[in-house]
């Protein structure tokens, strides 16, 4: 329906277009930042394996230099309980739903920038009117005339990209989805890492609570055989009061325990996107697998597994082709515009050749005056890019701290767990040999108290000691990156 005149217009106009969005594209060109130059996480050596002890959670653990991380990491704590957890919470949670809604987002607004500024507008008018015309308007004496008039109209509007501009948004844009994406991952990441530390939590506060509930059934033998020898005229009323006193003490320790073990079920229930009185799978600690190959992944490759350090490189990246906006907006933008319309009192013979209207019209807008806020626009550009250049190494930074401090802490973490474990045999020990004593009068009660609360104590930082070492190998995995590269968008798919 177009004449030809205009199509050939519009044609050469596009053409040109097309030649000059290859021409010239102001600004900086992104590059990804460099690796740190680091041999190791740690200042000193870490050794190639843990310290190993006989006992729950005790076993050694090898650090394995570039050694993969699997994608589902979790299952190497052979729990089903835990997978069962993550399966629900990745189809529940409402936080990785809102980080995909995001990226969804983030993905359309890219897709509208990328059709306002790359394509031409094109629209389609129509109309049509009925008017009465009078001779005296123009200074005739002719009648007045009643008429309709049809009227369509294509119009075509396109702004050219010479200085790329428009393509240095589209750029910024595209960064902003790859930001969305890293967090989507980061989600992912911490939601998984969250549910297996607190699923852990759980298992520890429930062992807790076991464990004091056989000390204070201990105890309360104990101020038994204590009342029977009081009421013999064995040991004094004193002696009696002070067991009754550590009873109650350790009675009073329950509910703290208790209060713990609730919190912690109630942050788990809200992990896997469930209500706090919705049941939840039990999980014992001693059930639980300690992973014993530990990945420890190079240094230079650190930056590039971080989904929060790839979500800052994003983010880099979207600053720096906001210079190139700022700095296109200083040249001048050219236009071109078309119409092609038909124009008839009647619409039975409106698209003929006679009734075709048609108009070409190119323009060119160059700043000229703006009182310096183009220029300032630019330099805060330039601002904004220096401010997430150094957001971008903090960073890194503490992407490294992260992974050091972890590092070290397995490794003191099994050093903990082997005194403890070896202080509550020691403990355990003492305990039912100063009780054997006790009851043949070799010792005095002082000793049997002293041992008393010398087991206690240490069958606690055992149990506490032993779910660190589980915590702290799934921080390793965290910081570390999780293995997500495996399959970047695993969400509900992976399990």
């Amino acid at each position: 329906m177009f004449g030809s005149r205009l199509r050939t217009r519009m044609l050469s106009g596009i053409l040109f277009s097309t030649f000059l969005h290859t021409s010239c594209m102001v600004g900086p060109n992104f590059h990804s930042p460099a690796p740190p130059k680091v041999k190791r996480y740690t200042e000193t050596p870490l050794p190639k394996k843990t310290v190993k002890t006989a006992g729950p959670g005790g076993q050694e653990q090898v650090f394995i230099t570039n050694k993969d991380i699997p994608l589902l990491w979790w299952e190497l704590y052979r729990s089903p309980e835990i997978n069962q957890l993550i399966h629900t919470g990745l189809a529940n949670s409402p936080t990785l739903a809102a980080a995909s809604a995001a990226l969804r987002q983030a993905q359309e607004n890219l897709k509208e920038q990328i059709g306002n500024s790359m394509w031409p507008a094109i629209d389609v008018t129509d109309s049509v009117q009925r008017q009465r015309y009078s001779g005296v308007q123009i200074g005739q004496p002719a009648e007045s005339v009643t008429f309709n008039l049809f009227y369509t109209s294509f119009n075509l509007s396109y702004t050219l990209d010479v200085f790329g501009g428009a393509r240095r948004q589209i750029e910024s844009l595209r960064a902003q989805v790859d930001y969305q994406q890293f967090e989507v991952i980061a989600a992912y990441l911490t939601l998984t890492s969250n549910i297996v530390t607190t699923a852990t939590a759980v298992a520890s506060y429930q062992a807790q609570i076991e464990a004091t509930l056989e000390l204070i059934q201990a105890e309360q033998g104990i101020l038994n055989l204590l009342n029977k020898q009081y009421r013999l005229g064995g040991v004094s009323k004193e002696n009696v009061l002070t067991q009754q006193t550590l009873l109650e003490q350790s009675k009073a320790t329950l509910p703290p325990l208790q209060k713990s073990l609730s919190q912690a079920k109630h942050a788990l229930s809200t992990l896997v996107g469930t209500f706090p009185d919705a049941p939840l799978p039990t999980i014992r600690l001693d059930r639980l697998k300690l992973p014993t190959e530990l990945p420890v992944s190079l240094p230079s490759n650190l930056v590039r597994q971080r989904p929060d350090v790839r979500a800052s490189e994003a983010l880099l990246h979207a600053a720096c082709a906001q210079v190139g906006v700022a700095t296109a907006n200083l040249f001048p933008q050219f236009t071109i515009s078309a119409n092609e319309g038909w124009l008839n009192t009647s619409f039975a013979n409106l698209y003929t050749a006679r009734n075709n209207t048609w108009s070409a019209t190119g323009m060119v807008l160059q700043p000229l005056f703006r009182g310096g806020a183009l220029l300032a626009q630019r330099r805060a550009a330039i601002a904004a890019y220096q401010q997430t250049a150094a957001q971008y190494r903090q960073i890194v930074l503490q992407a490294f701290q992260s992974v050091a401090d972890v590092l070290r802490g397995l490794e003191l973490d099994a050093r903990t767990l082997q005194a403890q474990i070896r202080a509550e045999d020691a403990a355990r020990a003492s305990l039912n040999l100063t009780l054997k004593q006790y009851r043949l009068g070799a010792v005095s009660y002082i000793n049997l108290l002293n041992a008393q609360q010398q087991y206690q104590q240490t069958r606690i930082s055992r149990i506490q000691a032993q779910a660190t070492r589980y915590n702290d190998t799934a921080a390793l995995f965290q910081a570390l990156g999780g293995g997500w590269w495996h399959k970047p968008w695993c969400v509900k798919e992976c399990l």
